[in-house]
C-alpha cells in the first residue's frame, strides 16, 4: 500500500514551545510501583535510570487527548543522533489524532508501551538491529538520503523489514521527494542576463560546469564526465576530475561550496550549463545538484531520477544525458545551445511569469505537509513523528476493540513496506558496459559487490527475525548460509 501520505490537515503543525516538562518527573509521579517482568522492567513504567533531561516540551497543533504521559504510546528512535531536534531525551508531541512520548532511550526499546522503533536509513545496519522483533513493536523508516547510503533497503528483504516508510519515494507512505525544492519562488528566481554568460565565455570559461569533490560514487558519474569532456570544453572545479582553479581562497572553502553563498552562488550562475549528476540512481531521487542550477538559471545537464521530467516545471526544463546516444552526440548538442541563445533560453522560459504549467509539481508542493527553510511549517522530522504516532494511536486503539469484541471485530492487520518505497536498480556504469570494464575496476569491485551483499543482509536478517532469533551474533552464521546455498544453485 503505497499512500501519498495522511490525509489530515498538517498545515499548523509547527512545533511551538509550551510548558516545560519532565518527562521523568512526570512519569515518576504517575507511574504505580509495579513489580518486574521477565525482562528486569516494571511492565509499565520507563526503566530505573533512564537518561531523561528536563526540558521543554515541544507540542503540535493540539487535540483531545487528555490521558496523562503513562497512558502514550512510546516511539523509540533507534537511531539517537536524529532525536536532537528536540533538546531533551523524550518529549511528549500532541498530533492530530493523538499524543505520544519519544525517545531516544534504549532502555525502553522492550517496553510494552513502545509501540514503534524508527530507523534512520543511512544508520541502519542489518547485523546491528534489534533481536528478537518484538510481534507488539512496528518498524519505522526514514530515509531521505542516496541509496548508496544503504542498498540493503533496496531490495525487497529489506525494505519489507519496515512497516512504514518516509523516503524520497513518491510511493513511500510519508514522501519526501521534493525535500530540496523550497517552492516555486525558488525556481523563478531570475537567470544571469544571456549577454553576461557570453561575456563570460569570451574570457575562456567554458560551457559547463561540474564540480564534484565526492568521487567513486554508484552512478559512475566520472566516468561519463570524462568521456564528454573529450568533444566539449567542461569547467571541473572539484576534486573530481579537477581542472581549473576557482577565483579565490574563500570560493575554494569546501563548507562555502555546499552552502548557497552568494559570492559562490554568483560564480556558478554565470554558466550556461551544470553537469547535474547525482550519486546513484533511483525513481524521484532528485537533490540540490538539480534543483539549485535551476534556481540560479542555468540549464542541468541531468542524470540521476529516471521519472524527473514528471517533476519538471514544464517540458523543457532540464536536458537528459540519457536522451542521447553518447557524450559525444550531447556535446553536439550543448554547443549548439552555446552559440544559438534564442534556443537556450527556451530553457529557461519557466521562470516567466506563468511559466510553470506542470500541475503535478505544483499540486505536490501544495499538499505537501511540511517545509523547506520555512518556519511556518514543521520539518518533515517532525511530521514523520506524528505520522507514526497517529498510526500508532489507531493501531492501539483498534486492538482494543478487537479485544473487547472477543474477535468479533478483526485485529488490524500489519501495514508492510512495498519494494516501490524504495527499490533502486543495480549500479550500472557511466559510460559502457559491465562487460568492458577490466576485472580490477575499482567502481566494479565497490559497488556491484555492495549492492548484492545488501540483498543477502536483507535476506540474512529476516530469516532471522522468522526464526525469532534474539543473538545479533549469528547474523553472519545466516550470512554464510545464503552464501552456500548460492554456491550451489551455481
Amino acid at each position: 500500500m503505497g499512500g501519498a501520505g495522511p490525509g489530515w490537515a498538517f498545515a499548523g503543525l509547527w512545533v511551538t514551545l509550551a510548558l516545560a516538562w519532565s518527562a521523568a518527573a512526570a512519569l515518576a509521579a504517575e507511574e504505580p510501583a509495579e513489580p518486574c517482568g521477565a525482562d528486569g522492567w516494571a511492565q509499565d513504567a520507563v526503566p530505573p535510570g533512564a537518561a531523561f533531561v528536563a526540558a521543554a516540551s515541544y507540542r503540535g497543533p493540539g487535540n483531545n487527548d487528555t490521558r496523562s504521559n503513562k497512558a502514550l504510546p512510546i516511539l523509540l528512535w533507534w537511531s539517537g543522533s536524529l532525536f536532537p531536534h528536540f533538546p531533551g531525551d523524550t518529549e511528549r508531541i500532541d498530533c492530530p489524532r493523538g499524543s505520544c512520548l519519544v525517545t531516544r532511550s534504549r532502555r525502553v526499546a522492550r517496553h510494552r508501551r513502545t509501540k514503534a522503533l524508527i530507523f534512520y536509513g543511512t544508520d541502519f545496519r542489518a547485523y546491528e538491529a534489534p533481536l528478537p522483533r518484538l510481534p507488539h513493536q512496528t518498524w519505522a523508516l526514514f530515509h531521505e538520503e542516496s541509496p548508496m547510503n544503504n542498498y540493503v533497503l533496496s531490495h525487497s528483504p529489506g525494505i519489507r523489514l519496515f512497516n512504514y516508510t518516509a523516503t524520497f519515494r513518491r510511493e513511500s507512505d510519508y514522501p519526501l521527494t521534493l525535500q530540496w525544492l523550497p517552492g516555486t519562488a525558488y525556481l523563478r528566481a531570475p537567470a544571469v542576463p544571456l549577454a553576461e554568460k557570453d561575456a563570460w565565455r569570451r574570457k575562456g570559461y567554458g560551457p559547463v560546469l561540474y564540480m564534484q569533490s565526492h568521487c567513486d560514487v554508484p552512478s559512475d558519474r566520472d566516468r561519463y564526465v570524462r568521456e564528454l569532456m573529450k568533444y566539449i570544453q567542461v569547467d571541473s572545479y572539484g576534486k573530481c576530475l579537477h581542472n581549473r582553479e576557482l577565483p579565490s581562497e574563500r570560493l575554494r572553502d569546501t563548507s562555502t561550496a555546499t552552502t548557497e553563498d552568494s559570492e559562490f552562488m554568483t560564480f556558478i550562475a554565470r554558466y550556461k550549463f551544470h553537469l547535474a549528476l547525482e550519486n546513484a540512481i533511483c525513481d524521484d531521487y532528485m537533490t540540490e545538484k538539480l534543483w539549485r542550477p535551476m534556481h540560479l538559471g542555468a540549464v542541468p545537464v541531468y542524470r540521476g531520477s529516471p521519472a524527473v521530467r514528471d517533476w519538471m516545471p514544464n517540458n523543457l526544463s532540464v536536458i537528459l544525458i540519457d536522451d542521447f546516444d553518447s557524450p559525444q552526440e550531447l556535446a553536439k548538442y550543448l554547443d549548439f545551445l552555446d552559440k544559438n541563445g534564442e534556443e537556450y533560453l527556451k530553457y529557461l522560459e519557466y521562470k516567466n511569469a506563468g511559466g510553470i504549467k506542470n500541475q503535478f509539481l505544483l499540486e505536490s508542493l501544495e499538499k505537501r505537509e511540511w517545509g523547506v527553510n520555512d518556519m511556518s511549517l514543521p520539518n518533515y522530522l517532525n511530521g514523520f513523528e506524528c505520522f507514526i504516532c497517529d498510526k500508532e494511536n489507531t493501531r492501539v486503539k483498534e486492538e482494543q476493540e478487537h479485544k473487547k469484541s472477543h474477535g468479533k471485530i478483526p485485529a488490524p492487520r500489519p501495514h508492510i513496506a512495498q519494494f516501490k518505497h524504495m527499490g533502486c536498480p543495480m549500479p550500472t556504469p557511466g559510460f559502457g558496459s559491465v562487460e568492458d570494464l577490466s576485472g580490477g575496476d575499482s567502481w566494479k569491485e565497490m559497488w556491484l559487490q555492495d549492492y548484492w551483499q545488501s540483498l543477502d543482509q536483507g535476506e540474512a536478517l529476516t530469516a532471522m527475525i522468522h526464526r525469532n532469533e534474539s543473538h545479533q551474533g549469528r547474523f553472519w552464521d545466516y550470512m554464510h548460509e545464503i552464501f552456500l546455498k548460492r554456491t550451489r544453485q551455481h
